[in-house]
């Protein structure tokens, strides 16, 4: 029995909430919170996501905007312009195309995300099992490229490819079964592995920003008392300021992502060349397209993410075991 204690109680989830490292608002429940998180963590991605996904969708139209080679002029004079124009062609709802990727994708995203991090973090506290600032950061960035390869890559660009469908004059896309087997079909595997350099990038670098300012705010709110509680609303605004802070971070990397794993990929031959063409065809500032619509997405999405996923893995200890 000493024994099986002894090996039960050297186990580490991998699962756990990365942003509570220590001392965390709700404690974890013996070995099913894995479970419990992969679960909370699906559920609240679902209803992040369809709170939050008119901004993305208006993002990456406005990202995909450019004006043609022809002289042609750009599609939409703003992010108003965008919502006004979408909705007088495909409805409201035509602000929700592509939703059901990012619904399909949430779970093995989050488990990816969680799980990485988790398991750096294990090999990088130190013999009191805290994790340096430094660590946090490099935790992140090692949990963004996971998430990236594995999951994100595949679930961005299939996204990005539905919503690009949608600036045609004839929709192809049915929904996203079939539109995962035209991209496919068409292009073989790596139809939905495009901009994967340019996504490891993004990804990496979001996270590595969040975790960093996730946890630096939480130890400045604790006042160096490591069992103090941080109440929900709190973690929600430290949450919106580390989303904020990523996007300001990365968003040139979003946007050469976003291009690469378009409709009209193709005419890159590399993300390094579409990073030169950005900046030679159309202004620095193009970089930073999408800007505000990502940044209130962002900011929304952070910040829901931490305090629901937080209030059901409260729930789910008290009525699960």
């Amino acid at each position: 029995m000493d024994n099986g204690k002894s090996l039960y109680s050297s186990f580490k989830n991998p699962f756990g909430r990365p942003w509570m490292i220590n001392n965390s608002a709700a404690a974890p429940a013996g070995g099913s919170s894995g479970t419990k998180g992969i679960i909370a963590g699906g559920i609240t991605g679902g209803i992040e996501i369809c709170i939050t996904y008119p901004t993305e969708f208006v993002k990456t139209q406005l990202q995909l905007d450019e004006k043609s080679s022809a002289g042609g002029t750009k599609q939409y004079t703003g992010i108003a312009d965008c919502v006004k124009k979408t909705v007088k062609t495909n409805g409201f709802f035509g602000l929700y195309r592509g939703l059901s990727v990012l619904l399909y994708g949430s779970i093995p995203k989050s488990a990816v995300r969680f799980g990485a991090f988790e398991s750096f973090k294990n090999h990088a506290v130190d013999e009191k099992g805290n994790l340096s600032p430094q660590m946090r950061v490099l935790c992140g960035l090692g949990a963004g490229v996971c998430e990236a390869i594995f999951a994100v890559t595949p679930m961005e660009t299939v996204k990005v490819k539905f919503i690009n469908d949608t600036r045609s004059a004839n929709p192809r896309f049915k929904g996203f079964f079939h539109g995962v087997s035209c991209i496919v079909k068409e292009q073989g595997l790596k139809g939905v592995y495009q901009g994967v350099t340019a996504t490891i990038l993004k990804q990496g670098s979001n996270q590595a920003i969040r975790f960093f300012v996730m946890e630096t705010c939480k130890d400045y709110y604790r006042g160096g008392d490591p069992s103090k509680p941080v109440p929900k609303l709190v973690v929600g605004a430290f949450g919106a300021v580390a989303g904020a802070a990523s996007v300001f971070g990365n968003t040139p990397i979003d946007v050469v992502k976003t291009r690469m794993q378009g409709l009209e990929a193709a005419k890159y031959s590399s993300t390094y060349d579409c990073f030169v063409k950005i900046w030679k065809n159309e202004r620095p500032t193009a970089f930073y397209k999408g800007t505000v619509p990502r940044l209130s997405r962002v900011c929304l999405d952070v910040a829901i993410t931490f305090m629901i996923y937080d209030s059901f893995m409260d729930l789910f200890n008290k009525v699960w075991p």
